[in-house]
């Protein structure tokens, strides 16, 4: 007999998940126009308002490389303010439950995210990244992996002696845009590294859309074997080829319970060209075409989890008006389809009913819930040739 009970089928799919938003940081830092500082305060805002507690803020990097976040510091002291935090009490939000990330690829960014501790207006996470390939990981920060290793390694002692967290992000685990295709099996023992290192978290990401469905299940299932803690992985996909969202319900079904997304699948690389002037970012990009490039889309995926039945602590409808809002921030039509089709509604949409169906039926004698001609069979006959 088949199992229709899909969390039978797979009993390690949870039904609670965290979604984070990360589209202030990664999601504008592909961006090839400044966003005012005044929308990345309205979106930090109004996405803690609608139900994601864990946000990524700012990039603490040098701002001459990426000057997209020249507000880095403007940022953190408004989400610190006791202004925000007195909006924040007003809604029902409880601050405590805030976590604010920024990215500190290299140990110049992780000093500088203590020193804004230290001022009262730091992050209570950083996150710092290697790539199992290594000419993608030497593209991302200008260091082989050994020599990366071991500024890590300096860096979470230095994080946890300031009382800060550090997320460890594996990447390149389905393949490499430089290097092509990797092994899995060095994800794991990156993952394992990590935490060995004093990690509180990893990142696990796909950073050019390589993964598929089946690779991202046989990859989360061996992570959970080996480390079975949810609270300590976290999914990151980007999308490139329409199929992140494949990627996504494979995680569920390994039983991850963390995700990361942007409204409107905004980000990937860091541009290489800002309003009118080029700037360094991380190089050329990887891409012929950098429109095809960003994450997994938050409205979308929040959309396919809430009609699955999931819970996640989000205001639906709140996160879609953002993503409408979105495309006119950025000035183009984003990747959201959630955000102009909106949901699956039980009650449909009658006002697209064609007039006339009540009246018609009452003239040919039918009843008002009558789906088949009288006289028929109760339960249809199958025919003997295609019946198990």
């Amino acid at each position: 007999m088949t199992e229709y009970d899909y969390w039978k089928i797979f009993p390690r799919m949870p039904k609670k998940v965290t979604i984070g938003d990360i589209t202030v940081r990664d999601g504008f830092q592909h961006e090839e126009k400044f966003i005012s500082t005044r929308a990345k305060k309205f979106y930090l805002d109004e996405l803690i308002f609608a139900g994601c507690r864990n946000i990524e803020v700012t990039n603490l990097g040098n701002p001459y490389l990426m000057p997209q976040f020249e507000d880095a510091e403007e940022l953190l002291t408004h989400l610190r303010s006791d202004r925000f935090k007195n909006r924040c009490a007003k809604k029902g939000v409880d601050y405590n439950d805030i976590t604010l990330t920024c990215i500190t690829i290299r140990e110049g960014a992780v000093d500088r995210a203590i020193r804004l501790k230290e001022q009262g207006i730091g992050p209570d996470r950083i996150l710092m990244m290697v790539s199992t390939e290594e000419a993608h990981h030497f593209a991302n920060s200008g260091a082989t992996l050994p020599e990366y290793w071991k500024e890590a390694e300096r860096c979470i002692k230095k994080c946890t002696d300031a009382g800060i967290k550090m997320c460890g992000t594996v990447s390149t685990i389905w393949g490499s845009p430089i290097g092509g295709a990797t092994d899995l099996k060095d994800a794991i023992e990156f993952t394992k590294r990590w935490l060995e290192i004093g990690a509180h978290d990893i990142e696990h990401a796909d950073h050019d859309g390589s993964a598929s469905a089946p690779e991202v299940y046989r990859y989360f299932s061996m992570i959970l074997d080996e480390m079975p803690d949810t609270s300590l992985h976290i999914a990151h996909f980007h999308e490139t080829k329409r199929v992140a969202s494949a990627s996504v319900l494979a995680t569920l079904q390994a039983g991850i319970t963390n995700f990361e997304a942007t409204l409107g699948g905004l980000g990937g690389q860091p541009a290489n060209f800002l309003d009118d002037s080029p700037v360094p970012g991380t190089g050329e990009y990887y891409y012929e075409d950098p429109r095809y490039v960003g994450l997994t889309c938050l409205e979308d995926m929040l959309v396919q989890i809430d009609e699955m039945g999931i819970e996640h602590g989000c205001d639906v409808d709140r996160i879609l008006w953002l993503g409408r809002q979105m495309e006119r921030t950025i000035g183009r039509r984003l990747r959201s389809e959630a955000a102009i089709n909106g949901r699956t509604l039980k009650e449909g949409h009658p006002k697209f009913a064609r007039p006339g169906l009540k009246k018609m039926k009452q003239k040919l004698g039918e009843a008002a819930d009558q789906k088949l001609p009288e006289g028929w069979g109760a339960k249809a006959m199958l025919p003997e040739q295609y019946r198990p």
